[in-house]
């Protein structure tokens, strides 16, 4: 039945979203602010419950290049220790492959759980101090895919100054062996 519903309204929705210039719906503006930019990017879904249609709005304004850190910029990041640097690999792959100095592994299957843990019971398990909502969070993995996949796992949890190094493991290995 639910199913029925939504292919009702599969090809409405996104017609609706994205056709228009402004917010998708009236509803959709609450809580964006009155001075974003139209550079922003809007976006919203729709849940069926059984009585109403629930829309969730959000607003994106980071491209992928502010989202992305270089070898770099990352190399610096870990000497001063100024942001949280999350390895998403399998723990496997840090002992077959090494890993960053400095980075905390959670496995990308357990980061929507990890960024909602306890500070005592993610400091237990993960060996490193949870960072907070607000923290600055660089995600890490092996070729840059599954750290995005944790990079939007972060940020649907509220999560507001995340980024990821595309280049992961592989790059930062062959950089680190040329230096």
């Amino acid at each position: 039945m639910a199913l029925k519903a939504c292919r009702k309204f599969s090809g409405v929705i996104p017609r609706l979203l994205f056709k228009r210039n402004g917010p998708p719906f009236p509803c959709a503006s609450k809580g964006m602010p009155s001075d974003m930019p139209e550079t922003q990017t809007r976006c919203a879904y729709v849940l069926w419950t059984k009585r109403a249609y629930l829309l969730r709005s959000f607003s994106s304004s980071s491209s992928p290049s502010e989202t992305n850190v270089s070898y770099d910029q990352l190399k610096q990041i870990l000497a001063s220790k100024s942001s949280v640097v999350i390895d998403v690999r399998e723990p496997w792959e840090l002992r077959e492959y090494g890993h960053m100095p400095g980075s905390i592994n959670v496995p990308l299957g357990q980061v929507c759980v990890a960024l909602q843990l306890d500070p005592e019971e993610f400091r237990e398990r993960f060996g490193g101090d949870m960072p907070q909502q607000t923290d600055h969070i660089i995600f890490s993995c092996l070729a840059g895919i599954r750290s995005m996949k944790a990079l939007d796992t972060a940020v649907s949890l509220g999560y507001t100054d995340v980024r990821h190094y595309p280049g992961g493991w592989q790059e930062w290995a062959e950089l680190e062996q040329l230096n």
